[in-house]
C-alpha cells in the first residue's frame, strides 16, 4: 500500500514538472551586437573620448609642469644655488606635487567611468524595455543574454535579436 502511495505521488511529481516546463518559453538575445547597432552607443563613446583626451592633456599639463621643476631643481642643486636642507624641502614639496598627480589619475579614472555609466543608462534602459516587450507580445517566460556566455547553445528559432533590434528602431 505505501509502495502505490509512492509512485502515486511520484507520477503526480512528475506530471506538475512536465506541465511547468511546457509552458515556459525561453528566448535569447545578443546585447552586445544590440547596443553595437545605435547610434546613441556611438554618441556616448564620442562624448568618452573626448572626455578623456580633455582630462589626458590636463594631466599631461601637470606632468610637464613637474618636471620643469624637478629639472630647475636639479639644476641649482648641481649650481650650488641651494643649501641642502633647502634642497630636501623643495623636495618634499615636489613629492607632494607627485602624489597629487597620482590622485588625479585616479580621479580621473573614476570620473570617467561615472560618465560612462551616465551616458550608457538610458541606452541599456531602451534595450532593456525593448527586450520585455519582445517578451510579453511573444509570450516568453525568460529572455537569456547569449553575449555573457549564458547560452550555450540555443537554436536559432529562439533568438529574439531580430524582433529587438527592430523595437529598438
Amino acid at each position: 500500500m505505501k509502495f502505490l502511495k509512492h509512485i502515486l505521488i511520484m507520477g503526480a511529481l512528475l506530471l506538475s514538472v512536465s506541465a511547468v516546463s511546457a509552458q515556459m518559453k525561453i528566448g535569447y538575445v545578443n546585447s552586445q551586437d544590440l547596443l553595437a547597432d545605435l547610434p546613441e552607443v556611438k554618441q556616448a563613446q564620442a562624448n568618452l573620448k573626448s572626455l578623456e583626451q580633455q582630462l589626458q592633456k590636463k594631466g599631461q599639463g601637470m606632468v610637464e609642469a613637474l618636471q620643469k621643476k624637478y629639472a630647475q631643481l636639479q639644476q641649482k642643486e648641481q649650481q650650488g644655488m641651494l643649501a641642502p636642507k633647502e634642497v630636501e624641502t623643495q623636495a618634499a614639496k615636489l613629492k607632494q606635487e607627485e602624489q597629487k598627480l597620482g590622485q588625479f589619475q585616479q580621479q580621473m579614472q573614476e570620473q570617467l567611468l561615472k560618465k560612462q555609466q551616465e551616458l550608457m543608462e538610458p541606452v541599456i534602459n531602451k534595450i532593456k524595455a525593448a527586450i520585455a516587450e519582445v517578451a510579453k507580445e511573444n509570450g516568453y517566460t525568460y529572455i537569456l543574454d547569449n553575449s555573457a556566455g549564458m547560452v550555450l547553445y540555443g537554436e536559432p528559432s529562439y533568438d529574439v535579436s531580430a524582433m529587438v533590434k527592430a523595437k529598438l528602431k
